[in-house]
């Protein structure tokens, strides 16, 4: 017997029903669904996003859990540690710290997911339009962006608040004047590589309008790196708030943000030690899972990066 005729002996062809050869026997997975089986694989990120969702209930419910608001005063219970009635203590007007940490939580998420929202609006269509047009379009919207970048983007935002009047909406403007560059460019990146695929030139082919082509083939496909920036814009931002609330130039007392807490109980760090414990703790928390999510979704979302 040859050694043509063993190898036949050992490969014999399968025994199926003809209308069976190409039938596909696995379940199909939508990418949003073949993403989060992988994302459920990574045991960090689920950690991490538990954690955020516990906190951000706290923000949302934890404000009212307590027996005391976070802007009343009791000048009967100054300074008091950790008890059984102020959970958190109190600060040097009496004011209930667990009901501030969670409403500073609160309006720190609200800041920074506003922010990143206005990043991701701007961003994503700067960089899409300056990435489908090209030429001499793409030359004037890129110089624009290298004008931004070389301004640093901290001087603007203190400039701005020094002008404006600090508050929310003010935070907000200012994060956003610089904050979308980093979004646009990643997005004109990744459709300078798309926009010369079969299925661009197709539907260019077939006369789809500009806009129809960045929102209906475009953007879909580049929604990956969209989100997976956003997710570290947000800690990024809620850093900012911090920074600037912890300089003065932020949210002012008796308006309550991580920020203006940290800033009070810097204040006091020697004697009370407790009013910087809670809130630090709370940021540190905050920024460490939104990096460790966003580090889990870019797995996720993008094959190549699996281990």
């Amino acid at each position: 017997m040859t050694q043509m005729d063993n190898v036949d002996a050992l490969f014999k062809p399968a025994a199926a029903k003809p209308d069976e050869r190409e039938k596909i026997s696995g379940k199909s997975l939508t990418a949003f669904q073949d993403s989060w089986r992988r994302l459920r694989q990574n045991k960090a990120a689920i950690v991490s996003l538990v954690i955020l969702v516990i906190m951000l209930l706290l923000a949302i419910v934890g404000p009212w859990i307590g027996h005391h608001d976070y802007y009343s005063t009791d000048y009967n219970a100054v300074y008091q540690k950790p008890n059984a009635d102020h959970w958190f203590g109190t600060d040097k007007f009496g004011r209930d710290q667990w009901a501030r940490v969670w409403q500073g939580t609160r309006v720190s998420l609200l800041i920074a997911v506003l922010a990143a929202a206005l990043d991701l609006v701007i961003g994503v269509a700067y960089g899409a339009i300056s990435a489908l047009f090209g030429g001499r379009v793409d030359n004037v919207m890129q110089r624009i962006v290298e004008i931004l970048t070389g301004i640093p983007s901290l001087i603007i935002i203190i400039l701005l608040m020094m002008v404006m009047k600090p508050g929310i909406v003010t935070i907000m403007v200012a994060m956003s004047i610089t904050g979308w560059v980093n979004m646009a460019r990643l997005v004109r990146a990744h459709i300078m590589k798309l926009k010369s695929q079969e299925f661009v030139l197709a539907a260019r082919t077939l006369g789809t309008p500009t806009g129809r082509i960045i929102t209906k083939h475009l953007i879909p496909n580049t929604i990956g790196i969209i989100v997976i920036n956003t997710m570290f814009t947000i800690p990024s931002a809620i850093f900012t708030e911090a920074f600037l609330s912890f300089i003065g130039l932020g949210l002012q007392s008796p308006m309550s943000s991580l920020g203006v807490l940290i800033n009070d109980g810097f204040a006091s760090l020697n004697t009370q030690a407790y009013l910087l414990l809670y809130p630090s703790i709370v940021i540190v928390l905050i920024m460490v899972t939104f990096n460790i999510l966003g580090d889990g979704l870019r797995d996720a979302l993008d094959p190549r990066m699996r281990k």
